[in-house]
């Protein structure tokens, strides 16, 4: 929301107004690890981000995370029930769950989910608006059982 800010210097504050707002520039270390030539790693700004959080939380299982046991999506919790105990909107829910819990910077506009009982394997797609922007992104998140 703008604030107006005015000070003694700018004279007349009736005919002239200052708008300031402040812009959130959301940056996370890539977790590529790639180095830059000065040494540093990348960084991941903006939207880029904020995908790269969403992920992370939702393949994280429960309890990995030290002293914050119910940190993660628990995707792979579901890879082998796939068709028994739960379905697509009980799947949609705890995304949207997790997401609106511990990822503050997004907002989940849709969650689509196909399941394959057969194959054992689970694809994801969550549209988000990042918050403070009108960015509107899409992250596809697949997890497959391994033999």
């Amino acid at each position: 929301m703008p604030v107006k800010a005015f000070s003694i210097e700018d004279g007349n504050l009736q005919t002239k107004s200052i708008i300031s707002a402040r812009q959130r520039q959301y940056v996370d270390i890539d977790l590529a690890f790639a180095n830059k030539t000065t040494g540093d790693v990348y960084k991941k700004t903006g939207a880029a981000a904020v995908k790269q959080s969403i992920k992370n939380l939702l393949l994280t299982n429960r309890t990995e995370k030290p002293f914050n046991p119910y940190f993660g999506g628990d995707l792979n919790r579901f890879l082998f029930s796939l068709s028994e105990d739960f379905d697509e909107d009980d799947l949609r829910e705890m995304i949207a769950a997790a997401i609106q819990n511990y990822e503050p910077r997004a907002v989940v506009k849709d969650i689509q989910v196909l399941i394959f009982p057969d194959n054992y394997d689970a694809k994801v797609t969550v549209v988000f608006q990042v918050v403070s922007t009108s960015e509107i992104v899409s992250l596809d998140v697949s997890i497959a059982r391994l033999r």
